[in-house]
C-alpha cells in the first residue's frame, strides 16, 4: 500500500468560532488557535482543519462565504491568518481549510452582481429558473427543509439553494464559475496550506430537466436527493479540479458526500485511480441510535450494535487496497458522540476511552473534532432560544407547526441538534470554560465545571491522556505499520454488545475489543492466545480470550501470539 504523510497523521478538527477567544468578545478566533497549538502539538497532531474563517454574514455558521479571499471580522485579520499558518508549521503540523464551493452567501459581489439583471454577465453563475403556475420552479425540498427555492421580486425569477435561503448555489455547469473558483484556490494553496476538505462536494450536479420529485412525502416539498446528490457529472468536475489545481501541490483532500453514499460512490470520489480526491466523508454510522426517530414517544437512546458493527465493516473492507479511510464520530453537523454511543453520567472516563480505542485502532486517518478528547457531551439546552444553527431554528419553527408537541420536540432537538457540537471549548472550570472573558455567543454547557481540559491534562486516567496514547501508538511505537496499513478482520459479527476486530500484518496481530454497553459482556475467542495487552480503559483487564468477560464500556488492545 503506497505510503504517504496523510494515511500516517492523526487531524483535529476546529470550529473557529467555539475554539478560544483571544479578545474577550465572546467568539473564538484565529489568535485563539494559535494561543493553543501548543496543546494540540502536544496531543500529537499532525494535521490542523479549521472550519471556515472566511469573510461572511454568518448566516449559515461561515458556510455562507461572502468574500473567499478575505477573513471573517470576528476571526481576525488576514495577517492573523498568515501567522497561524506561520506558527502551525513552525511545530511541524500542517494546516487545511474548508473548501465551500458548492455556493456562495447572498452577499457575495457575485451574487449581488447575478441578481441585479436577468442580462447582467453574471446572471449564469447561479441557478434561476421561473416559477411554475405562481409557485416555486419545482417542489424540490432544500437540506434545510422548506423549499429549494427562493423568489427575487428585483426579476422575477427564482434561484436555488440546497442549504440556506442566504446560500444560493453556483452553477457548475458554467466553465467562467469553475475557472474563478480554481484561481481562488490556487491563491490559498500558494499562500501555504496544506488541503482542504471540499464542503458539500457531492452535490455540485444537479439534475438539470428540474423535473418535479415523485417521491412520497407527506410535506409539500420533497426531500429528494436523487436530483441533486452524487450525479455523474460530479465527477468530471472533480478531476478538472483535480488536474487543474490539487495534482500541482502537496496536499491532500477529504470531500464531504454525507449519507445515502454507497462504497462504488466512494470509489469514484477517492480510489487510488480516480484522481478527485484522497478520501471521503460519509455519515451512515452516525445515527444508528436512531436519533432521528426521537421525535417518537417511545423512542429511546439505544446503540444498535450489530448494525453499527456492519456500516464500519463496509467502510473498512470496501475501500481496503482501493482507496483511503477517514476515520470518525462526528464533526461539526452532528451531537456529541459521548451523548450518542457513550454514558455521560454513570460511565463518562470509560465510555469515552472506549470510543476512542474502537475508531483509532481501525484502519484510515482519524479525526479527532474539538472537545472530543475530553468527552464533551450535548448541551440539552432548555430553551429554544439557546439555540443559534439556521437549520436547527427552522426545523423547529416546522416542528411546532406540524402540531408535534413541544416536550417531543424539545427532547428532538436536545438529541439531534448541530448546536451540541458547537459549545465552547472546555478549556478548565473558570467561569465561561476557560473559553472567554466574556459572555459566549452560544451558552456553555453547565458541565464544564468537572469536564475540562485543565482537570484532565495532568490526569494520567483520564480521556484526553488515552487519546495521547492511542496517537503514541499510531504514530512513534512498534506497532504503527499494523495500525496504520494492516488488514481489519471484523469478529463475532452477531454479538450484540461487543465490538471485536483483528488487525493484520506480515509479522504482527492486534486484537481490539470493546464493550459498548453499561452492563457486563461476556465474549469468547477461544482461537487467539493473548501476548500481551497493549492498552486498556480499565487497570487489571483480563487476558483470558477462550472466555472475555468485559466490565461496562471496557476496551483492550492485544497483542496476540502469531
Amino acid at each position: 500500500m503506497n505510503k504517504v504523510w496523510w494515511k500516517e497523521a492523526v487531524a483535529y478538527q476546529i470550529y473557529p468560532r467555539s475554539f478560544m477567544d483571544s479578545n474577550g468578545d465572546g467568539i473564538g478566533d484565529l489568535n485563539g488557535i494559535i494561543l493553543k497549538l501548543d496543546y494540540l502539538k502536544a496531543l500529537g497532531i499532525d494535521v490542523i482543519w479549521v472550519s471556515p474563517f472566511y469573510k461572511s454574514p454568518n448566516d449559515g455558521c461561515g458556510y455562507d462565504i461572502s468574500d473567499y479571499k478575505d477573513i471573517m471580522d470576528e476571526f481576525g485579520t488576514m495577517e492573523d491568518f498568515d501567522r497561524l499558518l506561520e506558527e502551525v508549521h513552525k511545530r511541524g503540523m500542517k494546516l487545511i481549510a474548508d473548501l465551500v464551493i458548492n455556493h456562495t452567501s447572498d452577499e457575495h459581489p457575485w451574487f449581488i452582481e447575478s441578481r441585479s439583471s436577468v442580462d447582467h454577465p453574471k446572471r449564469d453563475w447561479y441557478i434561476w429558473r421561473d416559477g411554475k403556475n405562481g409557485e416555486e420552479p419545482n417542489n424540490w425540498e432544500s437540506i434545510f427543509s422548506g423549499s429549494a427555492w427562493e423568489y427575487d421580486e428585483n426579476t422575477g425569477q427564482y434561484y436555488m439553494h440546497l442549504f440556506s435561503k442566504k446560500q444560493p448555489d453556483l452553477n457548475w455547469e458554467n466553465a467562467e464559475v469553475r475557472e474563478a473558483l480554481y484561481e481562488m484556490v490556487n491563491w490559498w494553496l500558494d499562500k501555504g496550506i496544506d488541503g482542504f476538505r471540499v464542503d458539500a462536494v457531492a452535490h455540485l450536479d444537479r439534475d438539470l430537466t428540474f423535473t418535479d420529485s415523485t417521491l412520497e412525502s407527506d410535506g409539500r416539498y420533497k426531500p429528494d436527493w436523487s436530483k441533486f446528490s452524487n450525479l455523474p457529472k460530479v465527477h468530471d468536475y472533480l478531476k478538472e479540479l483535480n488536474q487543474e489545481v490539487f495534482s500541482n501541490y502537496d496536499m491532500f483532500t477529504v470531500g464531504e458526500v454525507g449519507g445515502g453514499a454507497s462504497v462504488d460512490d466512494a470509489l469514484l470520489y477517492a480510489s487510488t485511480s480516480s484522481n478527485e480526491l484522497d478520501m471521503v466523508f460519509t455519515f451512515d454510522h452516525c445515527w444508528l441510535n436512531n436519533g432521528f426517530n426521537s421525535l417518537s414517544e417511545t423512542w429511546s437512546n439505544q446503540t444498535d450494535l450489530i448494525e453499527l458493527k456492519k456500516v464500519f465493516k463496509k467502510w473498512q473492507l470496501g475501500l481496503y487496497n482501493k482507496a483511503w479511510n477517514p476515520l470518525y464520530w462526528l464533526n461539526h453537523d452532528h451531537p456529541r458522540v459521548m451523548s450518542q454511543y457513550g454514558s455521560p453520567i454513570h460511565y463518562h472516563k470509560e465510555s469515552g476511552k472506549m470510543l476512542a480505542t474502537s475508531l483509532f485502532m481501525m484502519w484510515g486517518t482519524p479525526f479527532i473534532y474539538n472537545g472530543e478528547e475530553i468527552g464533551m457531551t450535548n448541551a440539552n439546552y432548555e430553551n429554544f432560544e439557546d439555540y443559534r444553527d439556521v437549520s436547527v431554528l427552522e426545523s423547529i419553527d416546522l416542528l411546532l407547526q406540524a402540531g408535534h408537541p413541544k416536550e417531543l420536540v424539545k427532547r428532538h432537538i436536545a438529541v439531534t441538534a448541530r448546536d451540541n457540537a458547537r459549545t465552547p471549548m472546555q478549556w478548565s472550570n473558570e467561569e465561561n470554560a476557560g473559553f472567554s472573558t466574556a459572555t459566549p455567543w452560544i451558552k456553555v454547557n453547565p458541565n464544564y465545571q468537572t469536564i475540562n481540559v485543565q482537570d484532565q491534562i495532568n490526569d494520567e486516567d483520564s480521556i484526553l491522556q488515552h487519546y495521547r496514547k492511542l496517537i503514541e501508538l499510531r504514530r512513534f511505537s512498534s506497532y504503527k505499520d499494523v495500525i496504520v496499513y494492516g488488514e481489519y478482520t471484523q469478529l463475532s459479527e452477531n454479538h450484540p454488545n461487543v465490538y471485536a476486530y483483528l488487525r493484520t500484518s506480515n509479522d504482527q496481530q492486534l486484537l481490539v475489543v470493546s464493550n459498548f454497553f453499561e452492563k457486563p459482556a461476556i465474549i469468547c475467542l477461544p482461537k487467539f492466545t493473548a501476548k500481551q495487552i497493549i492498552l486498556s480503559n480499565y487497570k487489571d483487564s483480563s487476558m483470558q480470550l477462550s472466555c472475555l468477560t468485559l466490565r461496562p464500556f471496557e476496551s483492550i488492545i492485544f497483542e496476540l501470539e502469531k
